[in-house]
């Protein structure tokens, strides 16, 4: 772990947690900078589920043309990986996918950082920046433990999934959500028992996780399928266009 961020985060033991643990046992938020805006009849969330998505970068690209994402940067991203069996070094290597985006977290250490309380919590968790606001610190950034944050070279602030909130608002889906093939994403208020989110983390209960648990920021983007060796597997951008020759080497100078 980067040094600066010791300043920031905490640290504890847990490992994993089921659907019930994850939406309804989650530590409460602790004492911080007060909610506003947003609708606290309401807490969004966002289930990942793993067994449906193919790694096809569509969410990436679809958020990138929603909310103008300088090129070089993301608000969500998939990383991909491949992991090779040491006892069977003739087998081919399995692939994972790994979405990352903000966590929206019931306790963002991004928020309690932030010196002029730019980055703040709606009270339907959503934890959003004012651009207006932000001086461009980047104390929000290195308080992350999702990695999930950058400051956008344009704009000189911080800068972060919303969960499109400016769609949510207007009754629709987020971008990425909209986009994704698979029907990987689902995006929706854990307060309304029947919707489609409660469902899928019920169905799924046993099978949940979320990245980094240790770090007991109670986020709220849930994967289903997820293995646990990946939990800690936050750091890094994709890199989306790095071409390879038939062997699986980078071709120099090829990168864009």
């Amino acid at each position: 772990m980067d040094p600066s961020r010791r300043l920031f985060l905490k640290t504890a033991g847990a490992v994993t947690c089921g659907a019930a643990a994850c939406v309804t046992g989650s530590a409460p938020a602790q004492a911080g900078p007060e909610r506003h805006g947003g609708d606290a009849g309401s807490r969004f969330a966002m289930v990942i589920d793993l067994r449906r998505c193919i790694g096809c970068q569509a969410c990436t690209v679809a958020c990138s043309t929603e909310n103008q994402v300088p090129l070089g940067d993301f608000r969500t991203l998939v990383n991909q990986y491949q992991v090779r069996d040491l006892d069977a070094p003739d087998a081919p290597p399995a692939s994972f996918t790994l979405p990352r985006l903000c966590n929206h977290c019931d306790d963002p250490p991004c928020v309690a950082v932030c010196p002029v309380q730019a980055t703040y919590q709606q009270k339907d968790g959503k934890v959003l920046i004012d651009a207006d606001q932000c001086v461009g610190c980047a104390y929000c950034v290195q308080a992350c433990p999702y990695d999930a944050r950058f400051i956008n070279p344009t704009t000189q602030t911080a800068d972060k999934c919303t969960f499109c909130t400016h769609r949510v608002e207007a009754g629709l889906l987020p971008a990425c959500v909209e986009t994704c093939v698979g029907g990987a994403r689902v995006f929706g208020d854990l307060k309304d028992p029947n919707s489609e989110i409660n469902r899928l983390l019920t169905e799924a209960e046993g099978d949940v996780t979320v990245l980094r648990p240790e770090m007991e920021t109670s986020p709220h983007v849930f994967y289903i399928g997820l293995d646990t060796r990946f939990q800690g597997k936050v750091e890094g951008q994709a890199a989306l266009w790095i071409l390879r020759d038939a062997q699986g080497h980078e071709i120099e100078g090829a990168e864009s």
